[in-house]
């Protein structure tokens, strides 16, 4: 049903709606999270244009240098047609490079250019940064304890595919 200009519901400020369900659920929670995690990430790395999803690949193929695209996709959760995406807009910036995997014509195999290590080291602090200032509040124990439940949630859901 539409609210009508001029009545109670169509007046309320966004500290006045009600949401419902939406606040015991974890999904909701944690999609709530993620958006001020993403939104203060943006804000941390400035104008570098890298999202937590390209930082993360760019982390991954810097710790696996010849790293295959598709031990890539599996590691990281996506499938390989979003990762060739992905690697392609790290391509077109330099960032990573393409060659053929050793002993597999098929496959390409991953490495971090010069570009893209500096931009992973420049990276890296302020992301470091950016991390301490969502935590700040947080314990050691209950950082810990966070990570352990979110994983948690992930192996859950591993298991169940």
């Amino acid at each position: 049903m539409k609210t009508k200009p001029g009545t109670a519901a169509s007046k309320r400020g966004a500290a006045d709606i009600a949401f419902g369900v939406l606040p015991s659920l974890i999904g909701y929670q944690l999609r709530q999270a993620q958006l001020a995690i993403f939104s203060d990430f943006q804000e941390s790395i400035g104008a570098q244009a890298i999202t937590p999803g390209l930082f993360g690949v760019l982390v991954v193929i810097d710790a696996n240098p010849g790293l295959k695209q598709t031990t890539l996709a599996r590691a990281i959760h996506l499938d390989r047609s979003t990762v060739v995406s992905v690697i392609d807009k790290l391509e077109a910036r330099k960032l990573v490079a393409r060659r053929q995997a050793d002993g597999d014509r098929r496959s390409n195999a991953l490495w971090l250019t010069s570009d893209g290590k500096a931009l992973l080291g420049k990276l890296t602090g302020l992301v470091r940064a950016h991390e301490e200032r969502l935590v700040a509040g947080f314990s050691q124990a209950d950082r810990a304890r966070l990570a352990r439940l979110l994983q948690r949630i992930l192996h859950a859901k591993s298991s169940q595919a």
